[in-house]
């Protein structure tokens, strides 16, 4: 599916970052971050530009290609990974930050990936996320019909427990990103740091 959406000259997101992401990506501290479900390459620019090293994962080979020609649209250097998020590998305090923006995961990939986002990164480190909740299905301006692939605010303070959360909030908002995802929507936004003693 996501090789054939992306499979056209336009960038079927757009070229411009998640707004939640360039207001508060200086939560994250410099170092290396890790952009998931990246597609096209948008996020992971964008931080690149900001001095991060950035490394971009996603199940596209196709989104990835797109994402490596707009670094080098912006002169800057991505490292990208072709690969399922069920099976990746984010190591043990690897990174600085891990992004997740509009990252559609059903239950069973959370339960996957949240324990390896929490042993990926390294104390103090960040992750921040925007994802869509399941009243997004009622404003129908992107995200899909699968109300368990999205996200809430509680699923998030249970999966990452102990975590030190600045932001976690359900909010009505505007977003303008592409063919896809345009218009008044339901989201979740949450930035929190993991503790020393995780």
């Amino acid at each position: 599916m996501w090789d054939e959406r992306y499979d056209t000259e336009t960038y079927v997101y757009g070229k411009t970052a998640n707004t939640f992401l360039v207001d508060h990506f200086r939560a994250i501290p410099q170092g290396r971050v890790l952009s998931i479900a990246e597609g096209e390459g948008r996020n992971a620019v964008f931080l690149a530009r900001q001095g991060y090293a950035v490394t971009a994962v996603d199940g596209s080979a196709v989104g990835l290609e797109k994402a490596g020609k707009l670094a080098r649209e912006n002169g800057v250097t991505i490292e990208s990974i072709h690969a399922d998020l069920a099976s990746f590998d984010f190591g043990e305090q690897q990174w600085d930050g891990i992004v997740s923006i509009f990252c559609p995961m059903p239950s069973a990939l959370k339960a996957v990936v949240f324990p390896k986002i929490i042993k990926g990164l390294k104390p103090c480190g960040m992750f921040l996320l925007e994802a869509y909740t399941p009243e997004q299905l009622e404003y129908g301006t992107g995200g899909g019909k699968d109300t368990d692939a999205m996200m809430t605010k509680a699923i998030l303070s249970r999966a990452l427990h102990g975590f030190n959360f600045h932001r976690l909030q359900e909010v009505e908002r505007e977003v303008v990103e592409g063919a896809y995802h345009t218009g008044l929507a339901s989201v979740v936004q949450a930035i929190a740091a993991k503790p020393n003693n995780i």
